[in-house]
């Protein structure tokens, strides 16, 4: 049975209003400017420090987070940015599951300007959800900031550690093969993974992301049989008419303690 009571939460929670950052004790932000890449890309990082005891989260937040969004309106000489997600952790919160980062974590940023080789003025605003106990609803104000394209310019040691801690491609992590079954449900679809793939530490779980933002997927079921990882996730969408599963949009991440696996896919 589908948690309609997490449901119902994750609603409530994204519908909240936001509202320039009264929090500044809590959550700070940052721009670290980086380096260009041979193909002219410009890697940049977004500092984001939280006060002890506070967390933010991740792309695929789970039931009790907030999803973060980015707007870069304002910026200059922007064509688009690439947000290089590093690997997130798994919280247990009031008995749902979240995803995210507490502390300190650095959001790598691949920046594509609009003329190859003239400099980006990037600006923007970050709302996010922070979270101790409650969780409150931040929006992050990002002074514009000139990046210039400059082929001698050295990486950053901190944005390069952020990169090397992004979830690694199935086929680098020993992924031999992987398959999915769908079946129906009362409320929607059960969608069952199975991944041919070495452990990646203990408690491991997955995180399914869709290529519909209106299907909510809930927290998988776990099992592992050697090398074998089963994953089964109940799927709805919240309107609550019947859907299509697009499986070419679909994206798994398998979260281990000691990496995590990004998976694109699923034939069946």
């Amino acid at each position: 049975m589908i948690k309609l009571t997490a449901l119902l939460c994750a609603l409530v929670l994204a519908a909240l209003p936001l509202r320039a950052n009264p929090y500044a004790d809590m959550v700070a932000m940052r721009l670290i400017p980086g380096w260009q890449m041979p193909d002219g890309t410009l890697m940049a990082g977004l500092d984001i420090r939280l006060a002890p005891g506070w967390k933010t989260y991740w792309r695929a937040p789970g039931d009790a987070g907030i999803p973060p969004v980015f707007d870069w309106a304002g910026s200059r000489n922007l064509a688009s940015v690439g947000i290089r997600w590093p690997r997130p952790e798994v919280f247990d919160q009031n008995g749902m599951r979240s995803i995210g980062y507490q502390g300190h974590v650095i959001l790598p940023l691949s920046i594509t300007p609009a003329r190859a080789g003239q400099p980006v003025q990037l600006t923007g605003r970050i709302d996010i959800g922070i979270c101790q106990d409650v969780c409150i609803p931040v929006q992050l104000d990002l002074d514009r900031t000139t990046l210039a394209a400059r082929a001698d310019t050295r990486p950053v040691p901190s944005i390069v550690a952020a990169l090397a801690d992004q979830p690694v491609p199935g086929e680098k992590a020993g992924l031999a093969r992987h398959d999915c079954a769908i079946a129906p449900s009362e409320d929607g679809l059960i969608l069952t993974a199975r991944f041919a793939l070495p452990p990646t530490g203990r408690s491991e779980t997955a995180a399914l992301e869709t290529a519909d933002p209106m299907i909510w997927v809930s927290e998988p079921r776990m099992e592992r049989a050697g090398g074998t990882l089963t994953a089964t996730f109940e799927l709805m969408n919240v309107t609550g008419q019947p859907f299509a599963l697009d499986r070419s949009g679909l994206r798994f991440t398998i979260l281990g303690e000691s990496r995590a696996v990004d998976i694109h896919g699923c034939g069946g």
